[in-house]
């Protein structure tokens, strides 16, 4: 059984809520998605800016509420449970946010930051509480002096660091990793990413980590699945990704990662048009607008997320692993 399982889930955004408005028009965020994530994997998601990855990562822990789908966390429907029920399960289930200056309070001191959830699930009091958010300072590399302090005294890394000794405090068995790093310099990027799998390794973790960056990705993820305009059109092993991708979106996105080899030659893959409107997708296939291999059938029938023996899943009418008339 997976750690966690996504089923058809979607998050819809109506448009004008103005009381007496009659538009019926909804931004369809997430779509439709399936998902599974195994215990002590890091599951890579990616995607232009946009495309529901974060929005799906906080419908799954419903810091936003689902509009319709199921998210099975260990076999429990975390969508079924009331709000007490799912207060415990959070305890398992924690998340990292892409911003390290707005995701702390500034009134704060790290050491109430850190041990806030320890209070809060009934973990850790007094002493105990303070040698325990020490601990998880130096877990993410931070020092004892660091916990009577405010967040305007640290970096941008180290800010990222008192999140994630944050996530940890209450010891999750899962983290949605949200642009952990997208906001930092790329040597700090490096430090937070082995940092991550470090404490993945030491404490079984598994990740769910979105970006748009696939050179972090590519580094850090044992599969990665591709996200356009609110649906996963691509998964597999991150190996077979970055070797041998097949949906034409995930080609292109292939080809706009600078590579270090100045002589060396990348056919670069350029996409037609804009990309669509979440509110009025197209017909078909959403991507068919953009795609320079377009088939008839693209613009009327959406393709299924098909998987071949590999469990390679791919979302396209042309390259997809079972061909359809």
């Amino acid at each position: 059984m997976s750690l966690l399982e996504i089923r058809n889930l979607k998050k819809h955004f109506p448009v004008g809520q103005a009381l007496f408005s009659r538009n019926k028009d909804v931004v369809k965020a997430v779509d439709g998605v399936n998902l599974r994530v195994e215990q002590g994997e890091t599951l890579g998601l990616v995607g232009e800016s946009g495309c529901g990855k974060s929005t799906l990562g906080r419908a799954i822990l419903r810091l936003i509420e689902p509009t319709e789908g199921e998210v099975y966390f260990e076999g429990k429907n975390l969508l079924a449970m009331s709000q007490r029920e799912l207060r415990d399960m959070r305890r398992q289930m924690q998340i990292i946010f892409q911003d390290p200056y707005a995701s702390l309070n500034p009134r704060m001191r790290v050491g109430d930051i850190v041990g806030e959830g320890l209070e809060i699930h009934k973990i850790a009091r007094g002493k105990a509480k303070r040698d325990r958010v020490i601990e998880l300072l130096r877990q993410v590399g931070l020092r004892e002096d660091h916990y009577d302090r405010y967040p305007h005294e640290f970096s941008g890394g180290q800010r990222q660091r008192i999140g994630i000794a944050r996530a940890l405090g209450v010891g999750p068995k899962f983290i949605v990793c949200d642009e952990p790093v997208s906001s930092l310099d790329v040597s700090i990027q490096a430090q937070i990413i082995n940092l991550l799998q470090e404490l993945q390794e030491k404490m079984h973790l598994t990740y769910l980590f979105i970006s748009h960056d696939l050179r972090v990705v590519e580094h850090i993820s044992h599969r990665v699945a591709i996200m356009y305009l609110g649906k996963v059109v691509e998964i597999a092993q991150s190996d077979t990704i970055y070797r041998d991708a097949k949906h034409p979106y995930t080609r292109a996105l292939l080809s706009s990662v600078p590579i270090p080899d100045m002589d060396g030659k990348k056919e670069r893959v350029l996409l037609q048009g804009d990309v669509p409107s979440p509110v009025n997708p197209p017909s078909g296939c959403a991507f068919h607008p953009r795609c320079a291999y377009r088939a008839p059938i693209c613009d009327q029938m959406e393709p299924p997320l098909d998987f071949d023996a590999d469990f390679h899943g791919v979302a396209c009418h042309v390259f997809g692993p079972v061909k359809r008339a």
